[in-house]
Formats: structure tokens, sequence, C-alpha cells
């Protein structure tokens, strides 16, 4: 709704497809920028499942391979046309959906969703600006006020996921993200005209979104604004 600055969400049984053809060579043809926000946000997709508080072994399952697709192949869907990894990519991107629909997605989600109401702006590259930060935060959050919570191990998981190290820690999936954003040229969110004077009017929005409630712990007013600050 454009004249509320609302983006809304439509779900219904009948919108269900009998049948959807998930097809790597109708990528193909995408620009460098599109696949970057896209695969971006297929990566995320990815992610916010396996820390969120509702995560299953089943999700977690495809969580795992399309955080691993991903990693190796976006870079590789970006720079050149490159079948094998367009197809890890649209793999990525199923399993995501899938994934996000039986155990919520997190914060990223929950800023993106009404950002996009607010503002002209590519959903993926509203998702890629956000994820480092958010990651990083929930980290700092979870270490300070839950330390026992199972998500934090998840985010080591995570790390070793994206970097194939098996000694990594969550800081370096933090910083690995980090660098895959500045590798595929990712404005941050003031290139679409946000700015401190519109931190209030997202963080209200974002704090009643459905993606919020599956963030691995609850973000106060001011750890929020941090993330935001940060994405800035």
């Amino acid at each position: 709704s454009p004249e509320h600055r609302v983006k809304v969400s439509l779900r219904h049984p009948l919108m269900l497809p009998d049948v959807a053809l998930v097809d790597p060579e109708l990528t193909y043809s995408l620009p460098p920028e599109i696949t970057a926000y896209t695969g971006l946000d297929a990566l995320t997709q990815v992610i916010e499942p396996l820390v969120s508080h509702q995560s299953n072994p089943l999700t977690d399952a495809i969580c795992r391979e399309g955080i691993q697709r991903a990693a190796r192949s976006l870079q590789r869907a970006y720079e050149q046309p490159d079948p094998a990894a367009r197809e890890d990519m649209a793999l990525a991107s199923l399993f995501g959906g899938l994934a996000l629909a039986n155990a919520k997605l997190g914060a990223v989600h929950g800023f993106a969703g009404p950002f996009g109401g607010m503002f002209h702006a590519p959903h993926g590259a509203v998702c890629a600006a956000l994820l480092p930060h958010v990651m990083a935060i929930n980290v700092d959050v979870l270490r300070r006020r839950d330390s026992e919570n199972p998500a934090l191990a998840r985010y080591d998981e995570v790390a070793r996921l994206l970097t194939g190290d098996v000694h990594a820690t969550a800081q370096d999936g933090v910083a690995w993200i980090s660098e895959l954003c500045q590798m595929l040229n990712v404005p941050a969110l003031s290139r679409f005209g946000f700015g401190e004077a519109d931190f209030d009017a997202l963080i209200e929005k974002a704090g009643r979104s459905s993606s919020m409630k599956g963030n691995p712990i609850q973000l106060t007013v001011d750890e929020m604004r941090e993330i935001l600050q940060r994405a800035l």
C-alpha cells in the first residue's frame, strides 16, 4: 500500500500452485546486480531459519545444504554465467522457502518487510545490508543475556558452513558475510533515503512483524536501533 507505506503479505490456500517449477536456466539472463540481491536474500533465508528458536531437524537439514551451496556459488553466479552456480542458487532459494515456511525467519526480514513498504528499495539489497549487523548484534545479545541459548552454537555452525573452516566461530561468519556484501557491491540503507529520523517508525513496525518473532532472542529498541545505525 504506497499510500500507507506498508508492504502487505497476501496468503490463501487458493493461491498455492499445483506445480512449482524451479529452473535455474530462467536466471541465466539476470544482470549481476539482481543476481547479487536475490542471491543474498536466498542466503539470508537459509541462515535465519537455522538459528530461529522454531528450527527443527527437517528445516535444519535443508538450511545446512542451502548455506553450503550459496556460499560456494553466489559469487561465481555474480561474476560469470556458470550453470552449476545457478543451479546451486536455485536450490538454495527453494530450500529457503521451505525452511522459512516451517521455522520462521528473524530480525533481518523483520526489518526488511516494513522497510520495503516505507522506501522504494530492492528487498534483497535491504536484507543484505542488514544481515551481517543482525548476526553480530544477535550473537552479542545472546552472549550477554542468554549464554545457554542453542542459537549461539548455531551461529558458529553457520560460520563453519560459510567458510569451510571447521574452527570458524560466529565472528568469522559475520566477517565472511560482510566481505561478500562488499564484493557484491551491496549499498548501505542510506542509499534508499533512509536516515536516523526514520529509525523509530521502522523499529515500531518491525516489532510487530511476524518475521521478527522467529529471531533467536527478543531484541530491545536500543539493540534494534544499533543494527540500523550500523547498516546506515
